[in-house]
């Protein structure tokens, strides 16, 4: 991930007094971007104690909450919730109290299933409008009082020091948001609101069923449609749009409305528990009539947890009348691809203990897929393309390669172990330098140890152009730029004489 924009969802329900903890462990691990092994590191605890008691199977202790808290910096929601926790515990043997009629705010949604769930993000003149609406159906045993919703932004994901700055700076704020929400078809009653977290890049909101008109709680057996509205400037939002399935969801649809001027241009990814993140099984719909282009997006009984997400590029944004066309390095630093200036492209990137450390490298991946659509969307690659983690600021030992063919390839902690066959030269280009192209022998043949994201080492053999591609990649991992190879005296050529574009490779 390089640029993003909010995920706005539903909380899922609590169940039982530990998964009230554990819910709020898990929501906080995922704000600030921890695997289950980085967040046991942080803590000071044994990974298996720490996912059981994010799978509420461990009941937590009050150290454990408090050292929680300290890792995650969680502005005391942690040790909030286990002080729940932990009145539930003492009133566990107290006779049970009669039914109530109406649940508290962070109770009570166990059944709830979302029957639609609808979003339209909206651009216009810097701004993001984003309105979303749900119908709601109440399959449980209590009447539902209040629904959570989340409000989360990251302008650089796959820079998190470059990111805490901007918000640390420039906080999202209220007034920026400018929260409404309604209940019933066509708005037809607002909703009033209270605020359960408010962070600099992260808002969470307890919608109430209840507003000017009294109290309308969502009964067992009935449905509802509720709608909530809010804006974020660009300098905040980004380039993509996640949604994440936290509640049972039977059907999950997406708009995206542009500006025509602007040439958008859009895809989607969807994260699967595989290392890959993998394009939408369906396609983007298109509507690009009069002064808007609109795209849009549906699917059936969405898995839980899964996350898709849309990104886009306004490939017609114009320059000053003035300004020279951008170069190809700055288009590539615009998309977030590292450029040869930065010192951690001569770094070693950090390997991967696999499979403890597979979240994380699920994360990596799906932000380098999101890289190579970027830029696919920007230049053609007829030589097959790839990216490295340290190329969009991960320092991380991960590669993905794209072949002419449409064949994916990805590595984890590749090192070439062998090489043979003809040596022989041919012009490479890099996307941290891609205003040069230049000459650079290869062998034919490489053969690569790796690991597999379940912790196997594998040996590789791949040969002639997809060698050359995979060489280039793991040539990043390793502090290594196709210039170190290129015979003394031969020097990289200006991309303005390269006639390469667009073409295989030759052999």
């Amino acid at each position: 991930m390089t640029t993003g924009v909010p995920d706005s969802t539903g909380a899922t329900a609590p169940g039982t007094a530990a998964n009230v903890f554990a819910g709020e462990l898990e929501r906080w691990r995922d704000v600030r971007g921890h695997s289950r092994t980085a967040l046991a590191k942080a803590m000071g605890y044994d990974r298996s104690y720490v996912s059981k008691v994010l799978s509420g199977t461990e009941r937590p202790s009050e150290a454990f909450a408090r050292q929680a808290e300290s890792a995650l910096r969680a502005g005391g929601a942690l040790l909030a919730a286990f002080r729940d926790v932990d009145a539930q515990r003492t009133t566990r043997t107290r006779p049970a109290p009669p039914p109530a009629t109406a649940t508290s705010a962070a109770a009570g949604t166990a059944g709830l299933v979302v029957d639609h769930d609808d979003a339209t993000l909206r651009y216009d003149d810097g701004v993001y409008r984003l309105t979303q609406r749900r119908h709601l159906v109440n399959h449980g045993t209590e009447p539902i009082t209040s629904y959570l919703i989340r409000i989360s932004v990251d302008r650089f994901p796959g820079d998190p020091e470059r990111s805490n700055q901007l918000y640390s700076e420039d906080p999202l704020t209220w007034g920026e948001i400018g929260l409404h929400a309604w209940h019933g078809r066509s708005r037809a009653t607002s909703m009033a609101w209270t605020v359960h977290h408010d962070r600099d890049a992260f808002k969470e909101v307890w919608l109430l069923f209840e507003g000017d008109h009294g109290h309308f709680p969502l009964y067992p057996g009935e449905s509802c449609w509720i709608e909530y509205e809010y804006t974020v400037a660009e300098h905040h939002w980004g380039n993509w749009f996640q949604r994440a399935v936290r509640l049972p969801t039977r059907t999950l649809s997406v708009r995206l409305d542009f500006p025509a001027d602007l040439s958008p241009a859009v895809w989607g990814l969807h994260t699967s528990m595989t290392a890959q993140a993998l394009p939408f099984a369906t396609a983007i719909d298109r509507d690009d009539t009069g002064d808007r282009h609109r795209f849009s997006w549906a699917c059936e009984n969405p898995p839980l947890h899964a996350r898709y997400r849309l990104e886009w590029n306004f490939r017609g944004r114009v320059a000053p009348a003035d300004d020279p066309p951008p170069r190809p390095s700055e288009v590539m630093a615009s998309l977030g691809i590292v450029q040869d200036v930065d010192p951690a492209l001569r770094r070693v990137a950090r390997r991967f203990d696999l499979p403890a450390e597979a979240e994380d490298a699920r994360r990596v991946v799906t932000a380098l897929n999101s890289a190579c659509e970027r830029v696919a969307q920007a230049h053609t690659f007829g030589k097959g393309m790839g990216i490295a983690a340290p190329q969009i600021g991960i320092d991380r030992a991960a590669a993905i390669v794209r072949t002419p063919d449409g064949e994916a390839i990805t590595l984890f902690n590749p090192t070439i172990i062998e090489a043979s066959g003809y040596v022989d030269e041919q012009y490479e280009g890099c996307l941290s330098f891609f205003d040069v192209r230049g000459h650079v022998p290869r062998p034919h043949v490489i053969h690569v140890e790796h690991t597999t994201i379940d912790g196997t080492t594998k040996i590789t053999v791949f040969e002639r152009g997809v060698a050359r591609l995979v060489a280039h990649e793991i040539d990043h991992l390793h502090g290594t730029l196709y210039t170190d190879h290129m015979r003394t005296g031969v020097d990289p050529i200006p991309v303005e004489q390269y006639r390469g574009t667009g073409t295989t490779w030759k052999y």
